[in-house]
């Protein structure tokens, strides 16, 4: 996860919200990425979005069977959705998303067998959002 807030800090260094993720497979990262939304211009330019692919390419398929997302921020429901299309096998991640994350559905859209942690990290994944948008009010 400390690896997921560094690029959620480089997100943030982009005026990105600060989002960041890692893909590990076989205890080792294979894939990183955070929010690109702005500069690409591009509403599905998600962390986790970005990071998927990447994945992807770098176990050579679309399946993530055996791989644990980091995310420093709850997904929302676009980003489980990709998640359960993927059939990553755990997801970890730091901050709820009361507004906006897949939970506030009331029922899981993910993979049926991935299994979920959550709250770790979740202050300093929250300090980081709350100061940028706190910037942002400036």
């Amino acid at each position: 996860m400390k690896e997921a807030l560094k690029e959620a800090q480089k997100a943030f260094d982009l005026d990105e919200v600060p989002v960041g993720v890692v893909i590990v497979a076989n205890d080792k990262i294979i894939a990183r990425g955070h929010n690109l939304t702005e500069r690409l211009n591009d509403v599905t330019a998600h962390a986790e979005m970005q990071t998927i692919t990447a994945a992807a390419n770098a176990v050579g398929g679309k399946y993530l069977i055996d791989c644990t997302i980091y995310v420093t921020l709850e997904p929302c429901l676009m980003c489980a959705g990709a998640l359960a299309w993927s059939q990553v096998s755990k997801l970890v991640f730091g901050a709820k998303d009361v507004k906006r994350g897949y939970t506030v559905l009331g029922k899981s859209v993910l993979h049926p067998k991935t299994e979920v942690v959550q709250g770790i990290l979740a202050d300093e994944s929250e300090k980081l959002l709350k100061d940028f948008f706190a910037k942002k009010r400036k």
